[in-house]
């Protein structure tokens, strides 16, 4: 299986907590004004990779943390990042523009949105929005945006904020 990229970053260190592969998939419905990856817009750009080829570049790097989904918007690729996921034994984080909630209503077999939520441990949701964006802010780039511990989440059935 193939996915469609805009970039990856081996180590980053601000995509989540610790040493993190950051994947950033191509394609975003929001556009948010004032994105930090506004390339990574247009479904038709960015490149294609082996989803196997992508897993085994995460699985050779031995200081990694945790894996890191970004974008573009990660639920856009769903199906591709749970498979990516099943292939990794490591925390999953991961940025999207959608609520939580919105998520939860919206997950079927198509889009496979409930089967990517229950890889992920820590989802950033919320768009970003310019006006309330600081610098100050961990791991989030505005302040409307949550830190979601996901397990907990989908086993209560609300939203549990993630503790550092």
């Amino acid at each position: 299986m193939d996915i469609r990229l805009f970039g990856t970053a081996n180590d980053s260190i601000v995509d989540g907590p610790g040493i993190r592969y950051a994947v950033f998939v191509q394609g975003c419905p929001h556009r948010c004004p004032g994105c930090h990856n506004p390339g990574s817009h247009n479904f038709e750009g960015g490149y294609i990779k082996s989803i196997e080829e992508l897993a085994s570049e995460i699985k050779n790097n031995p200081l990694l943390d945790g894996v890191t989904f970004s974008g573009g918007e990660p639920f856009c690729s769903a199906e591709e990042l749970s498979y990516l996921a099943s292939l990794l034994d490591m925390n999953v984080f991961c940025y999207t523009g959608y609520l939580f909630e919105e998520l939860v209503r919206g997950a079927n077999k198509e889009n496979h949105w409930g089967e990517l939520l229950s890889c992920i441990d820590v989802l950033v949701d919320g768009k970003f929005e310019a006006e309330k964006k600081s610098y100050e802010l961990l791991f989030k780039g505005s302040s409307n945006q949550r830190i979601i511990d996901v397990p907990e989440s989908l086993k209560t059935g609300s939203v549990v904020l993630y503790e550092f």
